[in-house]
């Protein structure tokens, strides 16, 4: 056993300081971001925010929605591939270059992934999605998916220290899902006591990963447009949203009625009612490890996709990043007192 005594981290620790800033506006703040991934070799360019591969969240019609933006959809892995035939009949090639393919590490999983990706040419992302990457098991299946697929981008995780970035990267992943616990409705941390505050997290897993020309994704923790602005602020690459997604017309969660307000549940992938809903019930050997919700339905995506890249765009405006790509190099953090950090969060 040993003791980290340093401080670690999350959104609410900190403020990102102004600076002078030679910008007039927002719109000339520029969201784009341009990626030649290590492995895949593909050029990428888009506004890198993701939506989480939640079965709530990650759905076709959400790709649909947010692929006007830009913006990428990690698609849920638990859609059929009779299902994904329809939807890349249906759709256009620009919806399908924002599609990520979700899979597990199972046999099924892989000849699954494959039968997806044999759809269509455009399909170019693979994420690879577990709750614990740190196993020998995740690692084995990313080098066999790199070996499949050697001329598609993955994304890979989730983990939370420079060591185990660096090992997914040397073993095929192009990008690294960061985040353990962080999630609105996760509850690893509660349950297990593992974690890592999650701007710490990605401070010190973007450094490695840069070391080595690859890319990380932040997972969780953001609440606020302003935490999407940290995350980035930290060297995040990516930043992929769950919680700040839900509930909208796109999304597929259950619909509840109570004295004539609609609400959306949402939950946890490793909740109880996910594994209800995906696996009959929780296995006798494990714990549920999310929760669910109710939120308020929010109607469409469009506003509230605005609304973050317009706060995106202002945080740019506060440290004089005319770039997006700027903001890690033009952020400062200070750290919030206690008392400061109850008023802001409350």
């Amino acid at each position: 056993m040993r003791i980290e005594e340093d401080i670690k981290l999350g959104f609410k620790d900190v403020l990102i300081r102004p600076k002078r800033s030679t910008l007039q506006s927002r719109s000339q703040v520029e969201l784009e971001r341009q990626f030649t991934f290590k492995h895949s070799g593909i050029a990428w360019s888009g506004v890198p925010v993701i939506a989480a591969n939640m079965d709530t969240v990650g759905t076709f019609n959400m790709a649909e929605a947010l692929s006007s933006f830009d913006i990428l959809t990690a698609v849920h892995k638990h859609y059929s591939v009779e299902q994904w035939r329809a939807f890349v009949e249906r759709v256009s090639p620009a919806v399908l270059r924002h599609v990520m393919v979700s899979t597990g590490t199972s046999e099924a999983d892989f000849t699954r992934l494959q039968q997806i990706l044999a759809l269509s040419p455009m399909l170019n992302f693979i994420c690879i999605d577990v709750a614990n990457g740190y196993s020998e098991h995740f690692v084995t299946f990313l080098q066999r998916a790199r070996e499949a697929c050697p001329d598609k981008t993955i994304c890979a995780g989730n983990v939370v220290t420079g060591e185990m970035v660096e090992e997914l990267i040397l073993s095929g992943a192009d990008m690294v899902k960061v985040g353990i616990g962080p999630g609105s409705v996760c509850t690893t941390r509660v349950k297990t006591g593992v974690g890592y505050p999650q701007l710490s997290a990605v401070i010190e897993c973007a450094d490695a990963a840069h070391g080595l020309g690859g890319q990380i994704v932040s997972d969780g923790g953001c609440s606020v447009p302003g935490d999407v602005a940290k995350a980035f602020g930290g060297g995040a690459d990516f930043v992929m949203l769950g919680g700040m997604l839900a509930a909208h017309d796109e999304c597929e969660g259950t619909l509840v009625e109570e004295n004539g307000e609609r609400f959306m549940l949402f939950y946890g992938m490793s909740s109880e009612s996910a594994m209800k809903r995906h696996v009959g019930g929780i296995a006798q050997y494990r714990a549920a490890e999310g929760k669910t919700v109710r939120l308020p339905v929010r109607g469409p995506v469009e506003p509230t996709a605005l609304d973050i890249l317009g706060g995106l765009r202002s945080a740019c405006t506060y440290v004089g990043a005319e770039r997006l790509k700027e903001l890690t190099k033009r952020t400062t953090f200070i750290r919030v007192n206690e008392q400061e950090n109850r008023v802001f969060n409350r």
